[in-house]
């Protein structure tokens, strides 16, 4: 079957396709993969918006055009995902929060500003707002409006403070998809979870003002433990949440970055990755709501773990790590370059096949002193003991072999 004819098989790509005719200038082989890995999700219309999942860009965006370009075809050596924390500031305080123990000079609007627009020159196409709380910083409606037309841009929040004015106000700026913190259907295990007695009940009121403002993709953002995949508990949370009516789940599992998680009991296995991949797909099949795992969109089977890669963290104070859950740091925007600081980091950082942190969390704990960020010179000393994995599917296809792609000692060297 051609390709050309094998598009209409698959009515994601063929929707692609329609809105981006240079994907006709991809390689069967990388169109072959993204058919598949399209076919596990259905598109959603949302507003003027294709979304597939919100860890891609709308599929008729801008932003999408600009992957394909950029990305898919001339290769660029950028990151095309990248988070920004645009304040550290947040009234709760959850037990496994990436960010809770970061310390440093926060970050001023204009250092925001610079930073957001030079990730997207680097050829950044989709941008996560972290904290912290983003909503606590007074200007979050300016910074979405810097960068969002042609690049699409996320909101991670826990609804603290959340308006109807605010949500409407976001939207017109350009946000296209909200994540909404919510890790249990039982109020009091959410709340115990964060710390904050009324967590549960203002996350719902934030699903329900960024449903009612219409024009942006709404989800919620869960926090998995080993315990509920293990006691198969995620189903009962995916039949809750789709009754609040959500376009999506995005799921990831608790990371070991914090030292209270440095646990082998707490850090899932390669069976609960594959058991939650089954159970999105099984899901996606006949659900009205997307499931989007993370742990999927970062499998061996997709497109990997690109920390430090194509993915890259700046933290509220300026720190620039290979992603959230790696407390690592090449360098600070407030006094570097940061492409002169990406730069440095994916030389050390080539994809690979597996999750860095969940590997990797017994190095870490190995250097770091009671630290909770490692600096340059100890992130470098740390790495010179990391041995990267294989490449994953599609970095297998898109990059082969003899690329110039820098790689750092692998545990398996297979580039077919």
């Amino acid at each position: 079957m051609s390709v050309r004819n094998s598009l209409h098989d698959s009515l994601p790509l063929a929707r692609v396709v329609g809105s981006n005719p240079r994907m006709l200038q991809v390689s069967p082989s990388i169109l072959q993969f993204l058919s598949g890995y399209m076919g596990k999700f259905r598109v959603r219309e949302v507003g003027d918006n294709l979304i597939l999942h919100s860890h891609l860009p709308p599929l008729n965006s801008p932003a999408y055009s600009r992957f394909v370009t950029e990305h898919l075809l001339a290769r660029t050596s950028g990151p095309s995902h990248a988070q920004v924390g645009i304040t550290n500031a947040c009234p709760q305080r959850c037990e496994y929060c990436y960010n809770r123990n970061r310390r440093g000079q926060v970050m001023d609007t204009d250092t925001v500003l610079k930073t957001v627009r030079t990730l997207r020159e680097m050829g950044a196409v989709w941008l996560g707002l972290t904290g912290g709380e983003p909503l606590l910083n007074g200007d979050i409606v300016r910074i979405v409006e810097s960068v969002s037309g042609d690049c699409a841009v996320k909101l991670f929040t826990t609804g603290c403070t959340l308006t109807p004015e605010k949500a409407s106000r976001l939207r017109q700026a350009g946000l296209f998809s909200v994540s909404v913190s919510l890790d249990h259907w039982r109020e009091e295990e959410h709340d115990r979870g964060r710390r904050y007695e009324g967590a549960f009940r203002e996350a719902l009121r934030a699903i329900d003002i960024f449903r009612s403002t219409g024009g942006i993709q709404v989800g919620v953002s869960a926090v998995l433990s080993r315990e509920m995949i293990e006691n198969d508990q995620v189903e009962e949370f995916l039949s809750f949440l789709d009754g609040l009516g959500v376009d999506e789940a995005w799921l990831s599992e608790v990371k070991p970055s914090l030292e209270a998680f440095w646990n082998e009991r707490l850090v899932i296995t390669e069976e609960h990755r594959l058991k939650l991949v089954k159970l999105q797909d099984r899901y996606n099949a006949g659900g009205r709501m997307t499931v989007n795992y993370l742990g999927h969109f970062e499998g061996k089977e997709c497109f990997g773990c690109n920390a430090g890669n194509k993915m890259v963290y700046i933290d509220a104070f300026g720190e620039v790590s290979p992603c959230v859950f790696t407390p690592l740091s090449f360098g600070n925007v407030q006094t570097g370059s940061l492409p002169a600081i990406f730069a440095e980091m994916q030389e050390h950082f080539p994809s690979e096949e597996s999750c860095f942190i969940n590997k990797n969390y017994r190095l870490l704990q190995k250097h770091s002193a009671g630290r909770t960020t490692l600096g340059r010179a100890d992130t470098l000393r740390m790495l010179e003991e990391v041995r990267f994995g294989g490449l994953s599917r599609f970095n297998q296809l898109h990059h082969g072999s003899g690329t110039g792609q820098v790689t750092p000692a692998r545990e398996t060297p297979d580039r077919r």
